[in-house]
């Protein structure tokens, strides 16, 4: 079992920054490939950027690309998403979740957290 704990969100203007971080507990998170989502009011859940176990891949979204980074501290168990020029398009509910598996597919994280509120105003 892993538990997931979300931080950082907030408001902010457009074109600002903000830094995400998702805090693991229970087993060992380095084990797990860990990822950000985020729903916005009425739409699907959807994938933003994921690290794998030892932090040396990363993917992202398109609509991220550019302006957002993840990385993780394993001895920290703590997964970071910084985000840059953010944009009112990304205001949503944020995710961090984990899997066991290689995939970047919603279907298979397993643990979520609750998670953290962004609002970008223009």
């Amino acid at each position: 079992q892993v538990q997931l704990i979300e931080s950082g969100g907030g408001l902010v203007q457009a074109g600002g920054s903000l830094r995400l971080s998702c805090a693991a507990s229970g087993r060992t998170i380095s084990t797990y490939l860990v990822g950000w989502f985020r729903q916005a009011p009425g739409k699907e859940r959807e994938f933003v950027a994921g690290v794998t176990r030892s932090g040396g891949s990363t993917n992202y979204a398109d609509s991220v690309k550019g302006r957002f980074t993840i990385s993780r501290d394993n001895s920290k168990t703590t997964v970071y998403l910084q985000m840059s020029s953010l944009k009112p398009d990304d205001t949503a509910l944020y995710f961090c979740a984990a899997t066991p598996h290689y995939s970047w597919h919603i279907r298979d994280y397993i643990y979520w957290g609750q998670g953290t509120q962004v609002t970008v105003s223009s």
